[in-house]
């Protein structure tokens, strides 16, 4: 065995396949496991979450999972769950008007009240996931990964405000980062090294590419494998299984050939779609391609209908409900349907080991929102749980109430110090969150 970089990559025709930690990377006679990176990741989701199917009636340790969150509940020593946090006034009416929609999304990461525009001068962010990336993003191919379900368009009107604000990640005030909804066209990001352009050669180069990248660089991965011990050989084939299966999936939505216009390979069913998505993230984490993400499960305000668990209706109409049983129900399925996705990816993250644990004790993950009911357009209650103790940083495994009113931006702070990217300020922020710490 020889001692291996930890930016070895397998290289083939417009590809390159970035690797997971391997006991061949750690230098000889090494004492003790190299420092493992810290991640952090949003999701957002979208149009609110009603509270009597998301608060816990108590705090503590012994707190009651309730209808929505239930689907975390195995996984209850990993989970905290925050009551309190506020993103009034920045996300309210005030002299503005219409726009709850626009603001709650466009404020949640930065606790700054956008400008109310259509045209060039919005002003925003910077977001919390793009000062991490602007720090951890150095050492990785990417500095940060923003995904979506629901096509968000950068221009035009969307909900009296300029469409460019319909994202949770602003680089700085003016430069808003539109999510990405094309599974296929991340998978391009991360493996790829010439994106969705090019010559016609390597058009063609790339046509053979989503053949399958393991294909372009067997060459390579049987070189490696030969200088690997039993241990390593067992980790590299199971996580190049994961990466086979995925373009297995990835090809069930097959892009057009070139010169027929931009690619599909968008899967129908949400929960296709979104874990797609998380799988292409928890890659991303493993491999060290970024440590940094947001995922908008869908578009704030959005129309998407769910007829595959009997909501066939479009989400924000059905949102205002106007505290009709039925529509109640209706968006409750949509609400328990979200965090069902995102449960998958917590499961996920828990059978990836890492270090002398798994993947989820190394991340630092918010699951949230800038409104709770959306029929009241309420922005003082947001629904809030971190998972992941991000290094032990966390003292998860309970529900803790903070002072009503208390900046949801606090938290951004908190989570940030966590991963070791120290800010004193962000948006309307008046400080760090006490009683999270380990």
């Amino acid at each position: 065995m020889k001692h291996l970089s930890r930016r070895t990559m397998l290289k083939g025709a417009g590809t390159l396949i970035s690797l997971p930690f391997l006991d061949a990377m750690m230098p000889a006679f090494a004492s003790t496991l190299p420092k493992t990176p810290k991640r952090m990741l949003y999701v957002y989701a979208p149009t609110g979450i009603l509270p009597q199917f998301w608060t816990p009636p108590t705090t503590g340790t012994d707190f009651e999972f309730q209808r929505v969150m239930k689907p975390l509940e195995m996984y209850r020593k990993q989970v905290l769950v925050i009551s309190g946090l506020s993103a009034e006034p920045i996300a309210n009416p005030l002299n503005d008007g219409a726009g709850d929609h626009a603001r709650a999304v466009a404020s949640y990461l930065t606790g700054v009240r956008p400008r109310k525009t259509l045209g060039a001068d919005m002003h925003a962010g910077p977001s919390a996931d793009q000062i991490a990336a602007g720090v951890l993003g150095a050492d990785t191919k990417l500095a940060s990964l923003e995904l979506t379900c629901e096509s968000c368009r950068t221009v035009g009107e969307c909900d009296s405000y300029a469409c460019a604000y319909q994202t949770v990640s602003y680089k700085s005030p003016t430069e808003p980062l539109a999510p990405e909804m094309n599974p296929r066209v991340v998978f391009d990001r991360m493996f790829g090294d010439m994106g969705l352009t090019g010559t016609p050669q390597q058009r063609k180069d790339q046509a053979l590419y989503r053949q399958s990248i393991l294909d372009l660089t067997m060459e390579e991965t049987n070189s490696l494998t030969r200088q690997l011990g039993p241990t390593d050989r067992l980790k590299l084939n199971e996580y190049l299984t994961c990466i086979r299966e995925l373009e297995l999936r990835l090809n069930k939505h097959q892009p057009p050939p070139p010169g027929f216009g931009e690619p599909s390979g968008v899967p129908l069913a949400f929960a296709d779609h979104a874990r797609l998505m998380f799988d292409l993230i928890a890659i991303a984490f493993q491999t060290d391609i970024t440590r940094v993400a947001t995922f908008m499960l869908a578009r704030e305000g959005g129309g998407r209908p769910y007829p595959e668990i009997g909501v066939p209706e479009a989400h924000h109409p059905i949102s205002h409900h106007g505290g009709d049983p039925v529509l109640i129900e209706k968006l409750a399925k949509i609400e328990c349907y979200h965090l069902e996705q995102f449960a998958y990816f917590v499961e996920k993250l828990m059978g990836m080991r890492e270090g002398d644990g798994v993947m989820l004790d190394h991340v630092a993950m918010a699951y949230g929102a800038s409104l709770a009911d959306p029929n009241r357009h309420d922005h003082g209650h947001c629904p809030t749980v971190v998972v992941g103790s991000a290094g032990g940083q966390f003292r998860t495994g309970s529900h803790v109430q903070y002072q009503h009113g208390t900046p949801l931006s606090n938290l951004h702070l908190t989570m940030l110090e966590a991963v070791g990217v120290s800010t004193d300020k962000l948006g309307n922020s008046q400080g760090k969150l006490d009683f999270l710490s380990a």
